[in-house]
């Protein structure tokens, strides 16, 4: 299956970008008549047929729909400190869209080693590991955050932090309930300050524990990802 993003794809002729025209038409060199798989990033996965080829404006029949195309039965969202290397930040987005998330959140904390990002480069990661997964749902990017900011902010469901001190923590396993949404933070390569910590705690952050190995940025991440993906398989 060769998977296609088109964010409007309610009525059934649908016009692809250029960006996914000339993937089509050009690259694929499918014709008039050839089938393709199109998600507008919601849920839904489309079953359409070429109505008239074009690599700058390729036209597409809809001829079936599928919606809530393998929803999970949780939410993720992932509150991550940018790494100062930024192919550390994609890599991780890459996978972490592979294996399943929905949100994610840039923080900028006590000891982060970068705030500014390439907004339109990630939402690119994005969608292209979205279309080689074959998932139907487009994780949302937030844009860049203080930590304290996120913290006042509502969530209705789990929330935990990850940390690197000694304190008493549970490991992340005990914590995260199957079916329930959760909400996570990965701190920058210095850890959070112990005032981050302690104002987490206070807004009802459980804190947990991914190991005893000491894990980079990314690579925590990540790792809290599919914890959760796996708790919920």
């Amino acid at each position: 299956m060769q998977l296609f993003f088109t964010p409007d794809c309610d009525d059934d002729l649908c016009q692809l970008s250029p960006d996914e025209s000339r993937h089509c038409i050009r690259v694929l060199r499918l014709a008039a008549g050839d089938t393709l798989w199109l998600t507008d990033g919601k849920g839904t996965l489309c079953k359409a047929t070429i109505a008239q080829p074009d690599d700058k404006n390729c036209l597409v029949q809809i001829v079936e729909r599928t919606p809530n195309y393998q929803q999970r039965p949780y939410r993720l969202h992932i509150a991550v400190a940018p790494t100062k290397n930024n192919a550390r930040l994609e890599w991780f987005l890459e996978k972490a869209v592979e294996i399943g998330i929905d949100e994610i959140t840039p923080i900028v904390c006590d000891h982060s080693e970068r705030a500014n990002l390439n907004a339109d480069r990630l939402d690119k990661i994005i969608v292209s590991a979205m279309k080689q997964s074959l998932k139907t749902y487009k994780p949302l990017l937030h844009a860049a955050t203080p930590l304290r900011q996120l913290l006042a902010q509502p969530f209705e469901g789990q929330k935990m932090i990850c940390y690197c001190n000694d304190e008493l923590r549970i490991p992340l396993r005990q914590v995260c309930q199957p079916g329930s949404d959760s909400l996570i933070l990965i701190g920058p390569e210095g850890d959070f300050s112990a005032e981050e910590v302690q104002l987490a705690l206070q807004q009802g952050f459980e804190p947990v524990t991914l190991g005893n190995c000491r894990l980079r940025t990314e690579t925590a991440a990540l790792y809290a990802v599919a914890a959760v993906s796996f708790l919920n398989t």
